[in-house]
């Protein structure tokens, strides 16, 4: 094995520990600090499209998010969920009208605390993913009920449909698909570390085979390692010196591979602190609330994207975002938290769109929602259990807005429980995987066609699959 060969596992390996939680918090800290790698794509030096995961950890309840609204649905919805189910006449002020309505007169409506997404779902900025969930190839009802081995692994478990999801494939993967995306696009900057970034809580989903989630925090972006940024012990001198201590190359493998990480973190503080100084939060996102406060260092990270990623090929420039908000896990109090945590989404989704729209950059950043999994449709009294599919959401001047995939059956109790969309209690069979979905993302992000499977594994089992997406403009 070569040295650089051992020094790629070595730093695919410290990230993938960091994000079990099996390295201690130092280790976690320096291993986020990976580069970014990949074949560089011909493109203008000055394109630019990010792209944002919205991660709603704890397995959000779509059926309180998107909610039922055309009479024979909303009828089920509320037979199966009485003790849950928003009232009909509060649905009417977010109710969404599509240019291209649903077969068979089916409706939604925004769940009334995301009201602030309705203007940019009028303006065609947001696009409605149907039932959307993990799966490694098509799969129908009397499959999943007899061919075990075609569904994903350890559904309706909260970890590993976590890295499922977050990896568009097996949930012992160390790799994510938005790190995938990143490796394409491979020294196309100078400061390629800054590719793949986690604000917030991190996650396998911005790891590629070679890069690394870059994390930073929500309030104070770069982690500064405090020895090296002030004087020690009232000492200049002190300082200088360990900084050179723990950044000297080594002739010992593990050790040069630390000191290689360290060397990282302190470079990359000391460009992304001065830039944020230059680039103030925005009033439009809430003060104090946590996915407005990652969304808002998102956008301020965005606004000197020119100045982070000078151009090193004048290929395309890339930049994937990973940000989090917990307390999804809703088998009791649905009523009392659920609206509370969509109060957040909302405003903070809005913020975000609204500022691209101010920084004229709204055509190249894309937002997504992302989840465990959905939620059962049938209540546990005044909750909802671990379910299967569930419904997202996508936001950004490229999207073109409406509904995508396929609305699920809702006809009467018996196709709610037990029909075909259904794998018991409400949990939906997804229709739409999460490999297709992130496929027109990855297109639009500009991974060239010769380069999706590697992207996307999973892609392949679903060319023959009807289901037309193109929820992106070109």
């Amino acid at each position: 094995m070569t040295t650089e060969n051992s020094r790629r596992l070595f730093l695919k390996n410290a990230g993938a520990l960091s994000m079990a939680g099996v390295a201690g918090p130092f280790a976690m800290n320096l291993a986020a600090f990976g580069q970014a790698a990949a074949a560089g794509v011909d493109a203008d030096a000055n394109d630019y499209k990010a792209l944002v995961c919205v991660f709603l950890l704890g397995g959000n309840d779509h059926a309180n998010t998107l909610v039922p609204y055309d009479p024979v649905s909303y009828a089920t919805y509320r037979a199966e969920r009485p003790a849950l189910a928003t009232p009909w006449d509060a649905l009417s002020p977010t109710l969404l009208n599509p240019k291209e309505a649903l077969p068979g007169g089916r409706q939604y409506a925004l769940a009334p605390q995301l009201a602030p997404l309705l203007a940019p779902f009028n303006d065609g900025k947001m696009a409605v993913m149907l039932n959307i969930g993990t799966l490694t190839e098509p799969l129908d009802k009397a499959q999943y009920k007899n061919f075990p081995a075609k569904r994903p692994s350890k559904l309706f478990s909260h970890n590993d449909q976590q890295a499922t999801y977050q990896a568009a494939g097996s949930a012992r993967n160390s790799t994510g698909w938005g790190g995938r995306l990143g490796d394409e696009f491979d020294q196309n900057t100078a400061n390629a570390t800054f590719t793949c970034i986690n604000v917030g809580s991190g996650g396998v989903f911005s790891s590629g085979a070679s890069t690394l989630g870059y994390q930073v925090s929500a309030k104070g972006g770069a982690v500064a390692i405090k020895a090296v940024k002030e004087p020690l012990f009232g000492s200049t001198a002190c300082r200088d010196e360990m900084k050179r201590l723990i950044t000297a190359p080594s002739a010992h493998l593990f050790e040069d591979h630390h000191t290689r990480v360290v060397a990282r973190s302190v470079k990359y503080e000391e460009l992304l602190s001065p830039a944020l100084l230059q680039a103030p939060a925005s009033g439009a996102f809430t003060p104090n609330e946590p996915l407005g406060e990652q969304l808002s260092m998102v956008a301020r990270i965005i606004s000197k994207q020119a100045q982070l990623l000078p151009s090193a090929t004048g290929g395309a420039k890339r930049q994937v975002f990973f940000v989090t908000l917990g307390g999804f896990d809703t088998h009791d109090s649905l009523n009392e938290e659920h609206p509370q945590l969509l109060t957040a989404v909302g405003n903070a989704m809005a913020a975000f769109h609204n500022e691209m729209a101010r920084q004229q950059i709204g055509n190249q950043v894309t937002l997504f929602t992302a989840s465990d999994f959905g939620r059962t449709l049938n209540s546990d009294g005044d909750g909802s259990d671990h379910g299967w599919g569930s419904m997202h959401f996508v936001l950004g001047g490229a999207v073109k807005g409406g509904y995508y995939g396929e609305a699920p059956k809702m006809g009467s109790k018996a196709e709610a429980d037990n029909g075909d969309n259904d794998v018991g209690r409400g949990r939906l069979l997804p229709r739409m995987a999460v490999d297709q979905f992130a496929g027109q993302l990855a297109t639009w992000f500009g991974v060239p066609a010769t380069a999706i499977d590697t992207v996307l594994p999973n892609l392949k089992n679903f060319k023959d699959d009807p289901l037309s997406l193109g929820f992106m403009t070109a």
